[in-house]
């Protein structure tokens, strides 16, 4: 105190760390040198809202690579017939599809002529070419073999892709952890070509009206039920959220990477992950 002014200041405690010399700092620790170097616009003069742009994506991406992590782990979870901590890794991502789904609200605040001024820069770059995005769709059941054309020249991004393209769904592994637990899982659902989309299977609607008729009998796998809906209901709201930032922003315009724009996302509102534990609603009650 000096003539009743209060000293605005935090004094640091002696015992903070503030020699870094011989020891690892918070910045070293995540490589923030590389990581704040990796946003480099290409407009010239550089437009003041480009980094708002390129932020955006590259924590999306971020994000996305945890998604996978937590599925890659979910899934060998399933194999394993712990189906507990697996439900713990789909909260998990859960909780990051509403980050992701939250934070289109910050690109929602680009405006059509903000963006008009550096979409140019862009050329043919779409997230449409998002290896991770596509093989969180390919875990999740959504598989287009016609899709890996589209990192022919990206090594690593196709090597992704394909192992994604590959291996047996986040919905292939809880089916079979079911047939394994007694449930009369059809043997064409078990044997089935997993490089291939899932599409409705009929015969699976009795097996989960079983499930869905008495939980507290079936609550582990009623339970699982209920996150695996929530997992695809928050994609969903997730593409609509693009979808409609999209159509804010550039309106009806092709995309960059040339799709038609709002009218493709569009379509993958149609798509599903689970479409059996959505039709046994109609067959509750």
């Amino acid at each position: 105190m000096s003539d009743g002014v209060q000293d605005n200041t935090r004094t640091i405690e002696k015992t903070v760390v503030t020699d870094f010399a011989d020891r690892m700092s918070y910045g070293g620790y995540l490589d923030l040198g590389t990581l704040l170097s990796a946003q480099r616009p290409l407009s010239d003069p550089e437009h003041h809202d480009e980094l708002l742009f390129i932020i955006q994506h590259q924590t999306t991406e971020l994000w996305l690579k945890l998604v996978l992590h937590e599925l890659a782990a979910a899934c060998r979870l399933l194999r394993e017939d712990r189906l507990a901590p697996a439900l713990k890794c789909v909260a998990r991502v859960k909780h990051i599809q509403k980050t992701l789904t939250e934070q289109w609200s910050v690109l929602a605040t680009l405006t059509p002529a903000e963006y008009a001024q550096f979409r140019g820069v862009l050329g043919s770059a779409s997230g449409f070419q998002s290896a991770q995005y596509r093989a969180v769709e390919f875990t999740l059941g959504n598989k287009n073999a016609g899709m890996l054309r589209v990192f022919a020249d990206d090594a690593p991004a196709l090597a992704l892709v394909t192992a994604a393209l590959e291996a047996p769904s986040l919905y292939d592994e809880f089916l079979r952890l079911l047939a394994r637990s007694g449930y009369a899982v059809p043997a064409g659902i078990l044997e089935r070509d997993v490089t291939t989309a899932w599409t409705f299977v009929p015969e699976l609607v009795p097996l989960f009206a079983q499930i869905y008729a008495d939980p507290e009998k079936h609550w582990t796998a009623y339970e699982a039920c209920e996150e695996l809906v929530d997992l695809e209901d928050n994609f969903q709201l997730w593409r609509f959220r693009h979808l409609k930032t999209i159509e804010r922003i550039i309106g009806f315009k092709t995309g960059t990477g040339g799709s038609s724009g709002v009218p493709f996302l569009q379509r993958a509102l149609q798509l599903t992950f689970f479409p059996e534990l959505f039709a046994v609603r109609t067959e509750i009650g």
